[in-house]
């Protein structure tokens, strides 16, 4: 066999080789987005996410930042969510924003600016300062309030007005509530899904919770 032969031969192999890896990881991600599809529910990219993304727990959140009822799971039920499931790596807990007005949008664009993993503090100094920016408090100065929280996460006025103003961030948002509604009929928030079915709104208790995911951990068993 000559040289030249086996030179394009080796170039065969190698073609055949790297289709055969290309399948296999296209593959594996195809199914893992058919296996999420079959739950109802899908991971996007550009969710912010906590937990183990392998447990087939999976705990979607859509929440509005002006919402003081998600103000309250926040502060009375999400830190034990958090320390027993989501830090345990017991499930995998989605956070969507579910704007009820603009200004829940112009909130959550100023959190997408910031590191990934600076984005859930932001969400959480958003909740704990409605009084300072929400207008269900009686603010009128919502944009000044706003810049006052994103001075608090080390941005200037100028970085908050850009993050404000990006419109593919709009349409990333508004297609996230537009899911959120025609796959599971949201109609307030804080809504929750889990593994692909609603849990119904409201600031539902820890205990409540608890037993849907422990009941929900026992059938993975």
């Amino acid at each position: 066999m000559s040289r030249k032969t086996l030179l394009i031969l080796g170039v065969v192999v190698l073609a055949v080789l790297g289709a055969v890896a290309w399948y296999a990881l296209s593959g594996s991600s195809t199914d893992a987005a058919t296996a999420q599809s079959a739950q109802g529910y899908e991971i996007l990219p550009t969710d912010r996410t906590m937990g183990n993304p392998k447990s087939k727990v999976v705990l979607i959140e859509y929440a509005a930042p002006s919402c003081p009822v998600c103000a309250a799971f926040n502060e009375q039920s999400f830190p034990q969510l958090k320390a027993q499931y989501i830090d345990t790596g017991k499930i995998f807990y989605v956070f969507r924003v579910f704007p009820l007005r603009p200004d829940d949008g112009a909130a959550e664009k100023i959190a997408r600016c910031l590191p990934e993993d600076k984005y859930f503090d932001f969400i959480d100094l958003l909740f704990k300062n409605q009084p300072q920016w929400d207008v269900e408090y009686g603010v009128t100065d919502v944009h000044g309030g706003l810049v006052r929280l994103g001075r608090i996460a080390g941005m200037s006025a100028d970085q908050v007005d850009q993050c404000i103003a990006n419109k593919a961030e709009d349409e990333r948002i508004n297609k996230v509530a537009a899911d959120g509604e025609a796959k599971y009929n949201i109609t307030g928030t804080p809504t929750f899904i889990l593994n692909g079915v609603s849990q119904g709104s409201g600031n539902i208790p820890f205990d409540t919770i608890s037993k849907l995911l422990d009941k929900a951990l026992a059938e993975q068993k």
